[in-house]
């Protein structure tokens, strides 16, 4: 290979990356609402996927609530991992990379997003008790989830304009 043809493309390359750098307010100061409520709608929807997923085969196989719930929260996880592992995957990364990035650009919202959703289903009267034809069940289930994502947006923002979660991530874009 020609030295300045490889010079040449490994210019290219930094200039690309340093384009990137400021993308969609992901920078140290400028982090935009909307990028924070993005990164939250789609850390949200892998752990909605498994934690209702969770919910129902745990009802469904009239499982205690503990048991249910620990089966929700580990789909949550497993499902909002994913979500984030499949994307990357796609940008050419090793499982090995792929999973430490989205280890590192999704616990501490699936963290937070879990102990808020599954704290509003303990605290709601009768939820922990109600089945999966309950108006109950449901609407504790999905009011955890946009109390979750309230919450949770401005602590995806403070990460992402820190360079951490979900900015991990848009390095593979």
């Amino acid at each position: 290979m020609e030295h300045s043809a490889h010079h040449s493309a490994a210019a290219h390359d930094h200039a690309a990356h340093q384009a990137h750098a400021g993308h969609a307010g992901h920078g140290t100061g400028g982090v935009t609402w909307g990028a924070a409520a993005q990164a939250t709608l789609h850390c949200l929807t892998g752990c909605a996927v498994g934690e209702i997923l969770g919910m129902i085969i745990g009802t469904a196989l009239m499982w205690g609530n503990v048991s249910t719930m620990i089966l929700a929260i580990a789909l949550a996880f497993v499902f909002g991992y994913s979500f984030t592992l499949f994307g990357i995957r796609k940008a050419g990364l090793d499982l090995r990379t792929a999973l430490k990035v989205a280890l590192a650009a999704d616990t501490v919202s699936i963290v937070v997003m879990e102990l808020v959703d599954n704290g509003i289903i303990a605290l709601v009267p009768g939820a922990m008790d109600a089945h999966l034809a309950d108006t109950l069940f449901w609407t504790s289930l999905l009011g955890g989830f946009v109390i979750a994502f309230l919450i949770t947006t401005p602590v995806n923002r403070w990460m992402i304009g820190r360079g951490k979660g979900h900015a991990v991530v848009h390095a593979y874009h």
